[in-house]
């Protein structure tokens, strides 16, 4: 279990010095001095800073936030490369033009020693590795951030898959999440803008799912599942799970000896169909979508393999989406609108399936709504590409200050890349073709007589519990106010920042008066001559002189440092 410390005061971020002097030196580096001056970082860790000052770091130019953030995320390492891959899929935590440069992460780190390999497989499964495994290469076949792939053989014959987590992961992650707590915290505290996209939710998101991560018996859980839902289906494989050699930190599942779906001469020169493979693998996901509800989220070449006869394999089930069935109408119900190019429709189901901090501009969404229809839908639907449309869908939701939530986005992003490989396989793939007997068997499923008659009996079902429970509510009501306990909540939003801003107003009127006062105060004195004298003048004076002009400087430097008189 991850356990996020609080770090609300110098001496708790000292314990992390060096890992915190190393965020804020590659922040700087890739042009964030001015974030960590509006953070008021030099208050809380001054002492950090000025090592940092000692030897300054090299600063990269020309480089746009977007692009800054994602090398940064770089080369911060795994923790963070991990956060600027999971943000990649949030379109709701982050603003919209940052979530095409994150997806350019690249998840690759060295190997570690395979001595750790062995200790954690041991120490995990609880017996010597040879009497596990009848062979075990000792050079992984893939390395990430997380974990590392071995290929190996059980005792039994079976081929198989081992993956393993990365020794003391745990901690570095944990420290990690300690530092962007605190950043998080200030962000949320000083910087207005930021504060919008609540950037302690986004720490504690990115926490939960880690957490998943961190946890093998879940992507286990998740393969097994998927593979359930195809278990009739001769044209997909899903690699098996042996259960008895996987635990928190050892998967060991099938090995899947088949040829990457990006790989097309090899694909070519084993005889296989690619318009079959395209076919085939664009329905695996239609169905995982719109049939089960739970689908792969990140169905990339790298993840497809192609066995002979053209069956297609998907592996690595780190991350899966899932959507209920109200929200596969709503989707399906949208792409039918957009096809019948009705932007009115439109836009009322897609404001049906975002959230929403605030009531948008009706009449100018449908406007906007009605020029994308306009740049897309008016061509043969072959020549029309999911992936623009989606992604420029979801620029008008963020135009709009609209949040379309993460499993409905991860939807859409399996939806693009998909498409992007089906036709790199086969250039004249149309989505729309193989995705209309799904979309028309859902809109037609809610006509049958089954659904209407479910939908009627929970309707009659939610009158019966309201017209049951409302004559108490009310009663209780007339109590409260009867016996003067009934209170009216008025919550003023943003009325913390306007005190802080009156509070700082305040302080400096309190520090300018101070000074007016020592300033009159020393000259009186200096005028009485009240010894000790200096040379004929007051030493009191001089000194109530000198403390007035260094707390005048100080003010002043406050001042000029908010950038504004």
């Amino acid at each position: 279990m991850l356990s996020i410390r609080d770090i609300t005061g110098i001496g708790r971020t000292y314990r992390n010095l060096n890992r915190f002097r190393q965020i804020l030196t590659v922040l700087l580096k890739y042009g964030f001095g001015e974030l960590l001056e509006l953070l008021k970082l030099d208050q809380y860790v001054e002492a950090g800073l000025q090592l940092i000052s000692k030897k300054q770091p090299v600063r990269v130019e020309k480089l746009t936030r977007p692009e800054g953030l994602r090398m940064a995320l770089e080369e911060l390492g795994p923790t963070y490369i991990k956060l600027g891959q999971i943000l990649s899929t949030r379109p709701d935590l982050i603003p919209v033009e940052f979530l095409s440069e994150l997806t350019k992460l690249q998840d690759k780190v060295p190997p570690f020693a395979f001595i750790a390999v062995r200790k954690i497989i041991e120490s995990e499964l609880k017996f010597p590795l040879d009497k596990i495994f009848a062979h075990f290469e000792e050079e992984p076949l893939a390395s990430a951030s997380i974990g590392q792939v071995h290929k190996a053989r059980l005792i039994d014959g079976k081929e198989a898959a081992v993956k393993v987590q990365r020794p003391g992961i745990e901690r570095v992650i944990e420290v990690d999440l300690e530092i962007m707590m605190y950043l998080a915290r200030l962000m949320e505290r000083h910087i207005e803008e930021l504060a919008l996209h609540r950037p302690v939710k986004i720490v504690e998101e990115f926490a939960r799912t880690l957490e998943g991560e961190l946890d093998y018996r879940q992507e286990a859980s998740n393969m097994e599942r998927m593979a359930l839902n195809f278990v009739d289906d001769p044209f997909t494989h899903i690699p098996a799970v042996y259960r008895d050699y996987s635990t928190m930190r050892v998967l060991t599942a099938e090995f899947v000896d088949g040829i990457k779906v990006s790989e097309l001469e090899q694909l070519d020169a084993a005889g296989l169909d690619r318009k079959q493979i395209t076919d085939r693998g664009a329905e695996i996901l239609l169905r995982q979508i719109f049939d089960h509800g739970f689908f792969h989220a990140d169905p990339h070449p790298g993840n497809i393999f192609v066995l002979p006869e053209n069956i297609i394999c998907l592996i690595d089930f780190g991350m899966v989406g899932s959507v209920d069935r109200r929200t596969r109408e709503r989707f399906v119900e949208l792409i039918d609108a957009m096809v019948r190019k009705d932007p009115y429709r439109t836009s009322q189901l897609f404001l049906e399936i975002v959230d929403r901090e605030e009531e948008p501009d009706l009449r100018l969404l449908e406007r906007n709504i009605a020029d994308l229809l306009s740049r897309h839908l008016y061509r043969p639907l072959q020549d029309i590409r999911v992936g623009k449309l989606l992604q420029q869908l979801l620029e008008i939701a963020s135009r709009h200050r609209l949040r379309i939530p993460p499993d409905l986005f991860l939807m859409m992003k399996a939806l693009t890349t998909v498409e992007g490989v089906a036709c790199m396989l086969d250039p004249k793939f149309d989505i729309f073709q193989k995705a209309e007997p799904f979309i028309r068997r859902i809109l037609l499923g809610r006509f049958t007589p089954r659904r209407i008659s479910g939908d009627m009996f929970q309707l009659a079902s939610d009158l019966l519990k309201f017209a049951h429970q409302f004559p108490k509510d009310l009663l209780d009501i007339a109590r409260l106010a009867r016996e003067r306990k009934l209170l009216l909540k008025i919550e003023n939003q943003g009325l913390e920042k306007m005190l802080a801003t009156h509070d700082q107003i305040s302080n400096r009127i309190s520090f300018s008066i101070i000074i007016a006062a020592l300033i009159v105060g020393s000259a009186l004195i200096v005028i009485s001559e009240i010894p000790p004298l200096f040379y004929g003048i007051s030493l009191i004076g001089i000194i109530g002189f000198l403390a007035a002009a260094l707390m005048g400087i100080w003010l002043l430097v406050a001042i000029l440092r908010k950038g504004r008189l």
